[in-house]
């Protein structure tokens, strides 16, 4: 299980300057070599294995969540493309999911199969399928989500309209659920790629939710195209939150 809950790797004055060099392995492609050497001198990443968390990506969560408060003691929960956990692992800690008294509960969706996270159910789902949203409402038992999270991406394809319009697409399938499961004035917050949301997938944000904004958290690397669009206050199926 994670533990601490910090959003930011601890200071590592200690190691400034010691970067670790990977040499080309023959066989080893040239952007495999830089991903390696990038992982191996990133200090989420180390930080991650040392809280316990599955990601680094528990990081961009717990900060999000520090500023904007979306993840609350006894909260339900549904995230999508869930594996491999790491914010799973951050809403069992913040909803207290694991916990008797007062818990929450979090549902993480994925179309792979991940290792259980304790404190959360599981489901096996394309979550781009039709029927998604009614199947994890189902598993809900009737009760309204309070929120929404995907970190879901697409494989690269290294053509950044071609990959900004597939990551939309995913989110806009996370929306899809939301619009399914959260209860009035809940909130869904989903990857998207530099640009952010437009077009007619802001609009749609826009008329049913109070408040919506893109946020980049500091752990998300320098070089990504990485934001996230948050919705906050879902005015809920008739309109009105």
């Amino acid at each position: 299980m994670a533990r601490g809950g910090k959003s930011g790797p601890r200071n590592s004055a200690g190691r400034r300057g010691l970067t670790v060099r990977v040499k080309t392995a023959k066989g080893r492609k040239l952007a495999s070599t830089r991903w390696l050497q990038r992982q191996l001198n990133d200090p989420y990443v180390e930080e991650a294995k040392r809280q316990g968390y599955r990601s680094r990506a528990a990081f961009k969560l717990l900060e999000m969540d520090d500023k904007h408060h979306l993840l609350k003691p006894g909260g339900i929960v549904v995230d999508l493309g869930a594996a491999p956990g790491g914010w799973s692992q951050v809403a069992v800690e913040r909803v207290k999911a694991d916990q008797d008294a007062s818990a929450g509960r979090v549902i993480a969706a994925d179309l792979n199969d991940i290792e259980p996270v304790p404190g959360a159910t599981f489901m096996q789902v394309d979550v781009t399928d039709a029927e998604a949203g009614e199947m994890i409402r189902a598993a809900l038992g009737g009760a309204r989500v309070d929120v929404v999270l995907s970190d879901m991406a697409a494989s690269s394809t290294g053509h950044r309209q071609t990959d900004h319009l597939r990551v939309i697409s995913l989110a806009e399938a996370a929306l899809d659920i939301a619009e399914d499961v959260l209860k009035p004035g809940g909130a869904y917050l989903a990857k998207v790629l530099q640009g952010g949301a437009s077009g007619d997938f802001l609009t749609r944000l826009r008329q049913n939710f109070a408040k919506v904004a893109h946020v980049k958290p500091k752990a998300s690397r320098q070089d990504s195209s990485e934001v996230y669009v948050l919705a906050k206050g879902y005015r809920g199926p008739d309109g009105a939150e």
